[in-house]
């Protein structure tokens, strides 16, 4: 329950908080911005990601911002963009994180050029358009019309746009220390609205936790020999049995205030024994039975456990040698709280003895952030906007986002996207990425009450 004064305070917020919706022309300017940003490659390797952030510095000074307020870093061939819209009063400065780069895209694949913003059916082509240049508009969009409209900031605003999301996430890692005295994280790229067939809102997530991210190695050596004197001990059969005996023994199930909160209340509306298991397992954390049935689910088990599976091989030096050395990478998101070593001791003690496990480049470990009531108030309201009512669920991703980094430099960092999609038009990754065209207003009329509120 909030404080007395607390609940004062965050009422007049949101008294306060404005209620207009984004006119034609604000969507307009939006969606144009949108179809620019696609024409942008920013994939790893291509240099574009500096040239993307110049135009979207060009856009912001057009409405109003200052050459000072605005700065490009580069690192390496990629770069990130920071806008700091200092407030009047000395409360905590939000941060406003998204990422401007995009996986690769192959022409010959796609059914339209990936990189040309194409309409068609009610919806909105390109790669990158969902993940995640919709959210970095409408962030973009949103200051801009705030500033032409006039709004004074109580707190300082920082836009924190980056370069390498999608890879090394290095912009992310060496940006996020410097905002250890933010009151919270804003992230575009996790959270969001879940439409149903209909096109109905069913509710929205807020991600508030994420996985760790973790690449180990399965290393087996032997002296080898010719291939027409085989023997029992072989390296690449080693490797491949280490493999069976990891993949026979999942790990144990996990939970955390924020799944179980997920697992409860997506069990009020999801049918059938998935439903069911959600339910017991929400109840009962031990209920390994419940967790096993909702791993049979792809969309599940990420939520329920530490997973690890094997993603590349590679072994032997000769067609007509018996192979001196396998390796396998296997690739774990370990539930927050779980140390990346433990994991690793696990999986040498399923491994054996002939085998060595290690660990090259660990990512900063995760962690929760804890559920804010000032976020919660503004968030209940910006949602609202969109569905009266709407159930609004704690969530972690089994992904990584750049909120990583900045949970690892202690900031509370929450995904609270402003896309609102049907789960089969997801095609994040993947072939014909697209958002609904009708997405658009929406979104800035959810940043936009959002981040009023909390920087009034």
């Amino acid at each position: 329950m909030l404080k007395t004064g607390t609940s004062f305070v965050l009422a007049a917020l949101l008294a306060a908080a404005p209620t207009l919706a984004a006119t034609p022309a604000q969507v307009d300017g939006a969606k144009a911005m949108l179809g620019k940003s696609i024409a942008f490659p920013t994939v790893a390797g291509r240099g574009q990601v500096p040239v993307y952030a110049a135009y979207l510095a060009s856009e912001l000074k057009s409405a109003g911002f200052k050459d000072g307020e605005i700065s490009i870093e580069p690192l390496g061939e990629t770069a990130s963009l920071i806008l700091t819209w200092k407030g009047a009063g000395k409360k905590k400065p939000i941060v406003l994180n998204a990422h401007m780069d995009v996986v690769e895209a192959k022409r010959e694949d796609w059914e339209r050029d990936p990189f040309v913003m194409a309409e068609e059916g009610g919806y909105l082509f390109g790669r990158g358009i969902s993940d995640n240049k919709f959210d970095v508009v409408m962030l973009v969009q949103t200051l801009m019309n705030l500033k032409r409209e006039g709004f004074k900031p109580s707190r300082d605003i920082v836009l924190l746009l980056t370069g390498d999301e999608e890879t090394a996430q290095k912009t992310a890692a060496a940006i996020a220390p410097r905002y250890k005295d933010a009151a919270m994280v804003l992230n575009g790229d996790g959270g969001g609205g879940t439409l149903g067939a209909d096109g109905k809102p069913l509710y929205y997530t807020m991600q508030t936790a994420e996985k760790t991210y973790a690449d180990y190695k399965l290393t087996v050596t032997d002296p080898g020999g010719h291939s027409s004197a085989p023997r029992a001990e072989n390296a690449i059969l080693m490797l491949g049995a280490a493999l069976k005996r990891i993949a026979d023994a999942p790990f144990p199930p996990e939970t955390s205030e924020t799944t179980r909160a997920y697992f409860a209340s997506s069990a009020k509306r999801t049918p059938g024994e998935a439903g069911d298991a959600m339910a017991r397992f929400a109840a009962d954390p031990n209920d390994a039975a419940a967790a096993d049935i909702l791993a049979k689910y792809p969309e599940h088990i990420g939520q329920t456990r530490t997973t690890c599976v094997p993603t590349m091989i590679n072994g032997g030096h000769a067609e007509n040698a018996l192979p001196q050395r396998a390796v396998a990478n296997i690739n774990c998101r370990i539930f927050p709280g779980t140390p990346p070593e433990a994991v690793r001791q696990r999986l040498q003690q399923l491994a054996g003895d002939k085998v060595v496990v290690t660990l090259p480049e660990p990512f900063p470990q995760s962690s929760t952030s804890p559920l804010l009531p000032e976020l919660d108030a503004a968030l209940r309201k910006a949602v609202d906007g969109r569905a009266k009512g709407l159930s609004i669920i704690p969530s972690m991703s089994a992904g990584t986002t750049d909120s990583l980094f900045f949970r690892a430099s202690g900031i509370p960092s929450y995904g609270v996207s402003g896309l609102f999609m049907k789960p089969d038009d997801e095609y994040a990754h993947g072939l014909n990425e697209r958002v609904p065209v009708d997405a658009i207003g929406p979104a800035l009329d959810h940043y936009r009450t959002l981040i009023s509120i909390l920087a009034r």
